[in-house]
C-alpha cells in the first residue's frame, strides 16, 4: 500500500469500475475510489512532507495537527482498501454464504450465517454520521465481534484484525441510493467476497484453527 518511497499509493481495483452494479453503480464507484480515497491518499502524504520539512529545517512541526492529520487520512486509506478488496462482483462469485473456516467461526459465534448477516446488517445501518461496519477477530478473546469504527479510527482498539469492512459514511452510498442507506446495505450482500474474508481470518488465526 505504499509506493516504495515512503509514500502511500492509491491501490487498484481487482475489477472494473462498472462489475458491481447494480449494487455500486460505475459512477459512485468512481467518484469514491478516485476521489474520496485518492483524497485520503494524498493528505497522509502531504502531512508527511509537512513534517519531513519542518525536521530538515530543524524546526518543530505541528504535531497535534499533523498526527491527527495522518492518523485520520492513514485509517480512511486502510480501510478503504480493506473494503475494495472485499467485494467481488456477483457474477465472479460475489455474494452468497460464506464457507471455510469463516462458516465455522460465524456459526460458533453468532448461532448461523442468518443471525450474523441480521446483526451486521443492523450495524451498519445504525452508524450516526461518518463511520464504518466491520467484523473483527479479536486476538485476545479469540473470537470475532461487530464493532463500528467512527469516522477512520482504525486503531482505537490494538489487537482487533478487521475481517470485513463495509463503509457507511454517506460518500459510499447517497449518489445511488440517497437517504436510503438500508437498500445499499442490502445490496453490500450480493457483492461480498467471502475468500477474501476468509483468507484474512487465517492470517489473524496465524494458522490455529
Amino acid at each position: 500500500m505504499t509506493n516504495g518511497k515512503g509514500r502511500y499509493s492509491l491501490p487498484a481495483l481487482h475489477y472494473g469500475y462498472g462489475d458491481l452494479a447494480p449494487s455500486i453503480s460505475e459512477q459512485l464507484l468512481r467518484l469514491h475510489h478516485d476521489g474520496h480515497h485518492k483524497k485520503y491518499v494524498d493528505q497522509a502524504n502531504a502531512a508527511l512532507e509537512r513534517m519531513e520539512k519542518a525536521r530538515a529545517g530543524d524546526a518543530m512541526p505541528n504535531m497535534r495537527c499533523e498526527a491527527q492529520a495522518l492518523a485520520f487520512n492513514v485509517g480512511g486509506h486502510m480501510l478503504h482498501s480493506l473494503y475494495w478488496d472485499n467485494m467481488r462482483p456477483a457474477s465472479s462469485g460475489g455474494g452468497g454464504r460464506p464457507g471455510g473456516m469463516l462458516a465455522d467461526v460465524l456459526n460458533k459465534e453468532f448461532g448461523s450465517f442468518e443471525r450474523f448477516q441480521k446483526e451486521f446488517t443492523e450495524l451498519a445501518n445504525s452508524v450516526e454520521s461518518s463511520g464504518w461496519a466491520t467484523l473483527v477477530w479479536c486476538g485476545q478473546l479469540e473470537r470475532p465481534l461487530l464493532v463500528q469504527i467512527k469516522d477512520h479510527d482504525l486503531y482505537a482498539i490494538p489487537g482487533f484484525k478487521v475481517l470485513m469492512a463495509m463503509d457507511a459514511w454517506e460518500h459510499a452510498y447517497y449518489l445511488d441510493y440517497k437517504n436510503e442507506k438500508a437498500k445499499y446495505t442490502a445490496s453490500f450482500w450480493n457483492v461480498v467476497n467471502w475468500e477474501v474474508i476468509d483468507h484474512r481470518l487465517e492470517r489473524a488465526l496465524g494458522g490455529k484453527r
